[in-house]
């Protein structure tokens, strides 16, 4: 199991680094501990936070309400609480890096 993911009771939380404002959202590797994920939103008014869920939740194919910011909801660097599996998380984000 990757450093950037850590099983709970709850599903599983993943240490983020994002880049808003990208050219277009996708995984760009890692990030020290944590996965990088560029998107495309800007940081204005929460749209890259939402922008970040909505990436998450369709790579992951789970609902927007399964995916949660609980750290960092105002820094690059977020751990994200997703309900579900921690094989999954890092089979189909990983995969998703170009």
């Amino acid at each position: 199991m990757s450093a950037w993911i850590k099983p709970t009771d709850a599903g599983v939380e993943v240490n983020v680094h994002i880049q808003p404002g990208a050219s277009k959202s996708e995984v760009a590797g890692m990030h020290g501990d944590a996965i990088k994920i560029r998107i495309k939103a800007r940081p204005v008014e929460g749209a890259a936070n939402s922008a970040l869920i909505e990436f998450i939740a369709m790579n992951l194919g789970v609902t927007r309400k399964a995916v949660k910011i609980v750290r960092g909801e105002k820094s690059r660097q977020k751990t994200v609480l997703i309900a579900v599996q921690a094989d999954e998380v890092e089979r189909r984000l990983m995969g998703k890096m170009g």
